[in-house]
This record gives structure tokens, C-alpha cells and sequence, in this order.
């Protein structure tokens, strides 16, 4: 067995975010990544079973990603509004900084593939944010709303506004970010 080489590995995943934003899940072949990462075919398959393992993958890894730059400077000791509210703020940093993996996942949350995911490894991320949120409700800060309901208005209006295709004219300045927020966090609050 060939050992695995992280540097081809990253490689790999960037040709897959890259090809897949660029042309798509159905034309991207596992050739194409190959070649496009400067690997073999055969290279691809010493890390990835098949192209949805790498797909499924690529996926999960940036999810983990984005738990942990969502979570950068997480402090549960501060009000439950400003801990939303600095993970807003990490939403927008990592979607400006990224936007290529927000692209990607944008796709991939919307394919037939994200019903192969193994959501327990993607929630996990999260379990901090959860915690908050049940927080939030145990205290009669936050409504007492499933947390399906409570992400719809906290956290899907940052991801929609961070999408460039759905708000083009949208600046994410500290003020705009800060007065959406107050918006998201009034449908939210107790």
C-alpha cells in the first residue's frame, strides 16, 4: 500500500473544489481532478474510494473547517447576543475569505450527494453553538422553537447574504453585518 501524502491529499481537494465550481458535480470526472491536481488517477484512488467518497469528503472537511473558524474566539462566559453575534461576524470572514468553499458546499448542500453525508460528523463541529442556543432558550433569552426553526432566522439570513449570487448588492461593512444581525436576532429573542 502507497502512503499518503498530505500535500498531494490538499492537492486533490483543492483541483475537486475547484473543477466542481467551475464546471460542476456531473462533468467533473476523477480524471479531470487528477489531472488538475497534478496527480495520477490511480494517486486519487490511495486516499478516496471513488469520486463520491472524494466529493462526500471534500465536503465534511470543509464543514470542520468552517465549525472551527466559526467557533474562532468562542467564549460562552459573554451574553448569549454576543456570542450570535460574534459568530455572525466569523460567518462573514470565512465566506469572504473562502468564498470558494462556501461555493462548493453552497452546491454540494443543494446535490443528491449531501444524502451520503454523515451528518453526526458534520454536527459535531457545532455541538458549542447547539449548547448556546439551548442555553438561550433554558434561560428565556431565545423563544423556545425547535433549533431547526431557530437556525432559519439566526443563521441562514448570514449565509444568504454572504452569497454573492443572492445579494450582490450587499456590502458585509461592520455596520451592515451588525444592523442584518439585529434583524435576525429580534426574530429570535425571547
Amino acid at each position: 500500500m502507497r502512503n499518503k501524502d498530505e500535500l498531494k491529499q490538499q492537492a486533490i481537494i483543492d483541483a475537486t473544489i475547484n473543477l466542481v465550481n467551475e464546471i460542476g458535480f456531473v462533468a467533473c470526472s476523477v480524471s479531470k481532478i487528477a489531472k488538475k491536481a497534478d496527480v495520477s488517477p490511480a494517486t486519487l484512488y490511495v486516499y478516496y474510494k471513488n469520486k463520491e467518497d472524494l466529493l462526500v469528503s471534500t465536503y465534511i472537511e470543509i464543514k470542520q473547517l468552517f465549525g472551527r473558524k466559526l467557533l474562532n474566539n468562542f467564549d460562552d462566559t459573554l451574553p448569549i447576543r454576543d456570542i450570535l453575534k460574534n459568530l455572525w461576524f466569523n460567518i462573514f470572514m470565512f465566506t469572504q475569505k473562502s468564498p470558494e468553499y462556501f461555493q462548493f458546499t453552497e452546491q454540494f448542500s443543494n446535490s443528491p450527494f449531501s444524502e451520503l453525508v454523515d451528518q453526526e460528523k458534520v454536527e459535531r463541529n457545532f455541538e458549542p453553538i447547539y449548547q448556546i442556543i439551548l442555553k438561550g432558550i433554558d434561560q428565556k433569552i431565545i423563544k423556545n422553537v425547535s433549533f431547526d426553526i431557530i437556525s432559519a432566522f439566526i443563521f441562514f439570513p448570514a449565509m444568504t447574504l454572504s452569497n454573492k449570487k443572492f445579494c450582490k448588492s450587499f456590502e458585509p461593512t461592520p455596520d451592515h453585518i451588525e444592523t442584518a444581525f439585529n434583524l435576525a436576532w429580534d426574530a429570535i429573542k425571547y
